[in-house]
């Protein structure tokens, strides 16, 4: 596409395509340069996806697309046309928690609370790739996720009861 601008003139470029957010669409015209994250909380609303560091270091904007984890900071929304994105909001409800959410609850998972929709989705992500196997599996499958407030140990814990160990404890 060429884009000629008129002398002063900055012409930025367009693009249309259909976001598919927790089994709802939405056609959005955007700057072409739009990140995911940026689409999901500036033009849709969805802000529990958090942006950290926007530079794809701490995890707090991690969502699912297509069923993978992926830091919606560093990819092009315009590039997930058509497919399926899931962010926390599509996790669970207020009252019918996911096993996660409930997890993270029990076990104190969070201090802030900041990071914790990413973490939550990482989570999700390691859990359905089959990574959960010792605390040493989880704390490598999860290092992308920043916590600053420490709660790792707790997470842990979580993470270690939604998959199904019951000598989970923190």
């Amino acid at each position: 596409m060429t884009m000629r601008a008129k002398p002063g003139e900055v012409r930025v470029p367009q693009a249309e395509f259909t976001l598919r957010v927790n089994n709802t669409e939405y056609s959005l015209r955007v700057d072409a340069r739009v990140t995911l994250l940026d689409a999901l909380r500036d033009r849709l609303g969805l802000t529990g996806t958090k942006k950290g560091c926007d530079q794809g270091t701490c995890g707090a904007c991690t969502v699912h697309v297509e069923g993978k984890r992926v830091l919606s900071c560093l990819m092009l929304a315009a590039q997930c046309d058509g497919r399926e994105v899931t962010t926390i909001e599509g996790v669970g409800t207020e009252e019918n928690l996911h096993p996660v959410q409930e997890a993270f609850l029990k076990h104190d998972g969070f201090q802030c609370g900041y990071c914790t929709p990413g973490q939550i989705m990482s989570a999700l992500g390691l859990l359905s790739e089959g990574r959960a196997g010792t605390p040493e599996e989880i704390r490598e499958y999860m290092s992308g996720n920043i916590c600053r407030c420490g709660a790792y140990q707790n997470i842990v814990a979580a993470i270690r009861e939604a998959a199904g160990d019951h000598d989970a404890t923190l």
